[in-house]
């Protein structure tokens, strides 16, 4: 059973990692993908083939969510070409760990913009979409870390957390109109990134998780994909830790 049969869902920041995993369940699921990336241009062109092949309509544009204007020529060229959208999820993020007293301003601004204002751009610029065929689901990528905090994160760790308030927010303006926003925290998910772990650091983590091991990138596209789909249409402002079981 295809749960998103000829929707089209935008996906932010998907030429890898968590957002590459989410394009990949989502197209198996029969929806159409638009998705961006910033710099990975043989990713992006590989991603965009592994999903035209499957069957369904793909297509990576290059582009920064962080930026307000491009982030609504994005959505305007989606529109253009794909003629509606359905689905947002707010994935693209990064990180520039530190301690406060060694964090620099523009290493706090930067994921700030990233992680937090790319959220607000992007929910702004599909907006009028999403009202005017009164549906749409919005689900926006927070973290544990902005659940619960973390040494050498706080920049890190205040994104995320906005992320949450804005997600709430955003699911009681809009929930009269049928428009959903939910918000996903990951917690140790092993991707591309932490294959640069040492294995020793990466096992210390799969100890301390109650299920004993890290998440997959499926684990948090099968969380995106119960929000994307009919089976959570009276779930809205909430807030899903797949972590497991790191948080309880």
């Amino acid at each position: 059973m295809k749960l998103l049969e000829g929707k089209v869902a935008i996906i932010t920041g998907a030429s890898r990692g968590i957002g590459k995993g989410v394009a990949e369940v989502f197209a198996q699921h029969g929806a159409n993908i638009a998705f961006t990336y910033s710099s990975s241009v043989e990713s992006a062109l590989a991603l965009e083939n592994e999903l035209n092949a499957m069957g369904i309509k793909a297509k990576g544009y290059q582009s920064n969510a962080a930026d307000f204007n491009e982030a609504q020529a994005f959505v305007d060229a989606v529109i253009e070409e794909f003629g509606t959208a359905d689905i947002l999820i707010n994935n693209a993020g990064i990180t520039k760990d530190n301690l406060l007293m060694r964090m620099s301003e523009a290493d706090y601004d930067q994921v700030i913009d990233v992680n937090l204002k790319s959220v607000f751009n992007m929910t702004k610029a599909i907006q009028k979409t999403f009202l005017k065929q009164r549906s749409g689901s919005i689900i926006n990528m927070s973290s544990v870390v902005g659940v619960k905090g973390n040494a050498g994160q706080a920049n890190y760790a205040a994104s995320k957390a906005g992320v949450i308030g804005f997600t709430k927010s955003i699911a009681l303006e809009l929930g009269s109109r049928n428009i959903r926003c939910n918000a996903i925290a990951p917690g140790f998910i092993e991707t591309e990134m932490t294959a640069k772990l040492s294995p020793e650091v990466v096992q210390g983590w799969r100890d301390g998780i109650p299920l004993k091991r890290g998440g997959t990138t499926d684990d948090v596209a099968n969380a995106c994909l119960f929000f994307a789909s009919d089976m959570s249409a009276f779930v809205t402002g909430q807030v899903l830790n797949v972590c497991g079981g790191m948080l309880t």
